[in-house]
């Protein structure tokens, strides 16, 4: 089988194509003919060397897939030969309190992730695709989609009356829209961009905002689009270089949720903005499996459809990483592996 892997970790020049033995499933496993991978930025943070944990060189990139079963292991009951599956992105983190060795098995930069021809896995470690759903949109849903529904369902959940206040257009981002205005909430959206915001809006934004052209975009979303009040959830994830202009945004009350980040820039945090908000901050790693498959039967509903910028084939892997580094895209970008 053909399998990508960063032979070194310096840039995106080191993902090198191997070829490497079709994986024989033992107990409880099962093999994977992956038909869709989709990128994250951490896929990209990984290799550049500004991931917020120490990685292992040599991996096979990306935790994010979709595609058919092809062979099972001894005692599996839970799939079957074309059973069409996606990977999760926490492989035994089921539900409830996150588990103590969580964060070092995490695809692509702890153990081989999915950015090849065949994965062997547990047959806990992937769910259902929904029906009527393409293996490349399925395989935007166990990150991003996650990631997007665990934001929004805090304490209380985003229900129809909240506001929720999203940044730019990368795929968290994209689906936290799409799954706000499914509930009912109203949504502020912001980018640099106006043919961003032009797309923004046919996905039911309700205020678009251009951080370029309105830098102090916090003040502005409290005080002239919320009359003062602030927004209930603001899905932060931009991180250090954005986070105090979201607590600008906030109200008293709501939340600002901890996704990740989008550049290493650190003005650091002032405490007393950070007390005198009066929000709650959470920090979430994408999800548990009981999460996806909540999010998975939404998506099944057909009333969320993933938005997908652009698919690259399985050769032009290399490509598929460039376009996402130039953050040019709007929704996910993904690589079609069969």
């Amino acid at each position: 089988m053909k399998t990508y892997r960063f032979d070194r970790l310096s840039s995106l020049d080191d993902l090198a194509l191997h070829d490497e033995p079709v994986p024989t499933p033992q107990r409880g496993e099962v093999v994977t003919r992956i038909h869709a991978v989709s990128l994250n930025y951490r896929d990209l943070s990984v290799v550049l060397g500004n991931y917020v944990h120490a990685v292992t060189p040599g991996l096979v990139p990306c935790s994010d897939a979709a595609g058919e079963i092809v062979a099972v292991g001894e005692g599996v009951t839970a799939w079957k030969p074309g059973d069409r599956v996606m990977s999760t992105f926490h492989p035994r983190w089921f539900g409830g309190r996150p588990h103590r060795t969580m964060g070092g098995e995490v695809y692509g930069s702890h153990q081989d992730g999915w950015l090849s021809e065949y994965k062997l896995c547990s047959q806990e470690a992937v769910v259902a695709v929904p029906p009527g759903v393409s293996f490349e949109e399925a395989s935007t849903l166990p990150c991003a989609g996650l990631t997007a529904w665990t934001s929004l369902s805090g304490h209380p959940p985003i229900r129809a009356g909240h506001t929720v206040l999203t940044l730019g257009t990368g795929g968290v981002s994209v689906f936290a829209v799409q799954l706000a205005k499914l509930f009912g909430a109203t949504v502020i959206g912001t980018t640099s961009s106006d043919r961003k915001g032009e797309v923004l809006k046919s996905l039911g934004v309700d205020h678009v905002v251009n951080y370029a052209a309105i830098p102090a975009w916090g003040a502005h979303v409290k005080k002239q689009i919320t009359g003062g009040l602030g927004v209930d959830c603001v899905v932060e994830v931009g991180g250090a270089g954005t986070v105090n202009q979201s607590l600008t945004a906030v109200r008293w009350g709501g939340e600002v949720v901890l996704v990740g980040f989008l550049t290493s820039d650190n003005p650091g945090m002032d405490y007393f903005q950070l007390k005198g908000s009066g929000a709650t901050v959470r920090s979430i790693g994408v999800g548990d499996r009981a999460g996806l498959e909540d999010l998975a039967r939404v998506v099944a509903g057909g009333r969320l459809k993933p938005v997908i910028d652009k698919v690259f084939p399985f050769g032009e892997a290399k490509a598929a990483f460039e376009h996402l580094k130039a953050a040019r895209h709007i929704g996910k970008v993904v690589v079609s592996v069969a």
